[in-house]
């Protein structure tokens, strides 16, 4: 396993990190059955992860994770009872990274102490999590989730803060804030256009960033090698690849991915991705940049991003997700004049054209 610099932390991290949600229990809302492992077996499936040079622990508070975070408090306690004469202490030889999708100060400052109770420790790292344009001022303001991080930094129950968003410009203004140590985002060799702008922009130099949604929800190993998956976000400037793992065969697969010497020559380009799935179906050009702007309110990457995951295996889905505005956001399409969505878009993609066949699409089948 190789490591890498979790920006200005001091913290070395995995190239590939330990995503939880596979080792919980049952099912939490929006989530599907995943592995129902109980907790032996988690616990060997993260032990077998972390003999293979796991470092990295990605969880979430127990309503969004379901048990994964007190499963992970388990294997921490493990390592602390396994630890020799020599190491100061077990639960030093992982770093955890926890968040929870609360805004406010007040409801973050709670919902950390709550982590730290199902952990039975700190948690290295905690983001603010899914933060979005509805709730970033929110996030960002005096008294706001940020301000309750920092608090609890100073009275060592995190070690950094952390803020996790699918959103470059939410990206960025973390980056830019000196509260912030750490980021998470999402990408992927087809959803790339974020990664592309964040390895330009200087101002993400010192941050950590972890990358999840690397197989983009567990579909794009179908078409592509794990190793091309895993290497096509590692050629970027980020600190360490997030899987979600469930099984000891996905460990093995996506740690043995990140040691083979002879993956560092594979990087595929974004038209080779294109191609691939053009076999499947007829894929829109849009790596989800997010560059471009809809005056009526339209998130074109979005609806771009559900059109792909009808046909690469997500089809209910995706449905459901774009029936809920598609109709809408092809009636404003219509009417618009100025178009300024086609002059924002570095790939050219004739978007009214697009969202007008992404629209046909739902009416056909939903």
């Amino acid at each position: 396993m190789k490591y890498r610099r979790l920006g200005d932390t001091g913290f070395w991290v995995s190239e590939v990190g330990f995503g939880t949600i596979p080792i919980l229990k049952g099912s939490v809302p929006v989530l599907p059955d995943y592995y129902n492992l109980e907790d032996e077996q988690a616990l060997a499936v993260m032990a077998h992860a972390y003999a293979l040079g796991c470092n990295l622990y990605d969880t979430a508070i127990v309503p969004e994770y379901g048990d994964a975070e007190r499963k992970l408090g388990k294997f921490a306690a493990y390592l602390e009872r396994e630890k020799t004469e020599s190491e100061k202490s077990g639960r030093e030889r992982i770093i955890i990274s926890d968040k929870a999708r609360f805004f406010d100060g007040n409801d973050m400052y709670q919902a950390v102490e709550t982590s730290c109770e199902n952990l039975g420790t700190y948690a290295d790292i905690y983001f603010v999590h899914q933060v979005d344009e509805g709730n970033v001022d929110e996030v960002f303001q005096k008294g706001g989730a940020l301000d309750a991080l920092t608090e609890l930094k100073q009275e060592g129950k995190i070690r950094f803060a952390g803020v996790a968003s699918h959103y470059y410009d939410i990206l960025l203004r973390g980056a830019q804030d000196a509260r912030v140590d750490v980021l998470q985002g999402s990408g992927n060799i087809l959803e790339r256009g974020m990664l592309d702008r964040m390895a330009q922009e200087e101002r993400f130099s010192h941050k950590g960033f972890l990358v999840n949604k690397v197989y983009a929800a567990g579909i794009l190993p179908a078409f592509f090698s794990v190793c091309t998956l895993l290497q096509g976000v590692l050629s970027y400037p980020v600190s360490s690849a997030l899987i979600g793992i469930g099984a000891i065969w996905q460990a093995d697969a996506a740690m043995g991915s990140a040691v083979s010497e002879n993956s560092r020559a594979q990087k595929i380009s974004f038209a080779e991705v294109l191609s691939t799935l053009e076999k499947q179906f007829s894929p829109i050009p849009c790596d989800r940049c997010q560059r471009c702007r809809c005056p009526h309110g339209t998130e074109i990457h979005t609806l771009f991003r559900q059109y792909h995951y009808y046909f690469l295996g997500k089809n209910f889905w995706a449905l459901k997700k774009l029936a809920l505005g598609i109709e809408e956001s092809a009636k404003w399409c219509r009417k618009c004049t100025s178009m300024p969505c086609l002059s924002m878009c570095p790939r050219r993609i004739r978007i009214p054209d697009e969202i007008q066949r992404v629209c046909e699409l739902v009416r056909t089948h939903h």
